[in-house]
């Protein structure tokens, strides 16, 4: 029994050296990381140290919980929570059945021209920069001049100040969301119905089936685990919610709605330069991503079979 053991070892060594030029490929991305993803690391204990540059990470004083604590007392953590949240579950509910959709209609789209033609309105959205769509949400929502206040007026209705509400300001995160991205999360959808296979559409057709049920007895089971492992990246960065684009949104008089984690991470961390107290912040959020996308994979493996890990 030692001996075939032995012999299974050594071709598999033998497999693993023919195979250098793979892991070669591999070694530039691994690199990437360790360099810029995980060395970094190191300065997770600012959240933990009263740092200040002039004694570096190592020699600025140990403070342990303090701005934690001081986070979880202050008046801006409830706000913060909430808007984050809110923000986060809106947009997971909203945004993330559009791609599916879209991927779906236009799988069974047969005119090559118009499928080439939705494709390409869809996807070009995506390429905009998110200051020029933010812009456009200004200059399309303007209480004087804009477009669409220029339509209500003159249909009677008094004119709204869409980017300095804070009402509107979710929607208008979101769905604006909703237009740039979709055409572009539709194309992981579309890869993975190109590998269904045909055969069980014809079975299908010969048995009657419509393309609902073709839908929900073909398709949504064969691109399942694509689907949990798209939900489950989002869900890993629940709290994540776009800064850059929340930033420029944000005006003095939406701050209740628009002010999220990393808003507040970014004024009081580079603008203020507390930089213990955004780095405690920004790993309690941190800390709260890992701990749902643990939870949610665990759900998704005892429910559906299907997890990342």
């Amino acid at each position: 029994m030692e001996r075939p053991n032995t012999l299974e070892r050594i071709k598999k060594r033998l497999i693993d050296r023919h195979e250098w030029q793979l892991y070669l490929f591999i070694l530039p991305v691994v690199v990437f990381f360790i360099i810029l993803h995980y060395v970094p690391m190191y300065g997770i204990v600012i959240a933990f140290k009263r740092y200040s540059p002039s004694r570096t990470i190592w020699g600025s004083p140990w403070v342990g919980l303090l701005y934690f604590e001081k986070f979880f007392s202050s008046a801006m953590f409830g706000q913060l929570m909430w808007n984050t949240i809110y923000l986060s579950f809106y947009q997971l509910l909203v945004f993330f059945p559009f791609p599916l959709i879209l991927a779906l209609m236009l799988n069974y789209t047969n005119s090559k021209g118009m499928k080439g033609f939705a494709q390409t309105v869809t996807y070009a959205p995506h390429f905009i920069s998110i200051v020029v769509l933010v812009g456009m949400l200004f200059l399309f929502g303007s209480p004087s001049s804009g477009l669409i206040n220029v339509l209500l007026k003159k249909a009677g209705i008094e004119s709204v100040n869409f980017m300095g509400s804070n009402a509107w300001f979710p929607h208008i995160f979101v769905f604006s969301q909703v237009w740039q991205n979709t055409g572009y999360q539709a194309i992981i959808f579309l890869a993975s119905l190109t590998a269904v296979d045909l055969s069980l559409y014809e079975a299908a057709t010969i048995d009657g089936a419509t393309k609902l049920q073709k839908i929900f007895k073909i398709d949504i089971p064969a691109i399942m685990p694509t689907i949990v492992t798209m939900l489950l990246l989002q869900v890993g960065k629940m709290l994540n919610v776009d800064t850059q684009k929340a930033l420029l949104m944000q005006t003095a008089l939406n701050l209740d709605a628009s002010e999220i984690f990393g808003t507040y991470v970014y004024k009081i961390g580079l603008i203020d330069a507390q930089f213990s107290y955004s780095t405690a912040i920004n790993l309690f959020q941190n800390v709260i991503n890992l701990a749902l996308l643990v939870c949610v994979n665990a759900a998704s493996r005892k429910l559906t079979e299907e997890s990342l890990w």
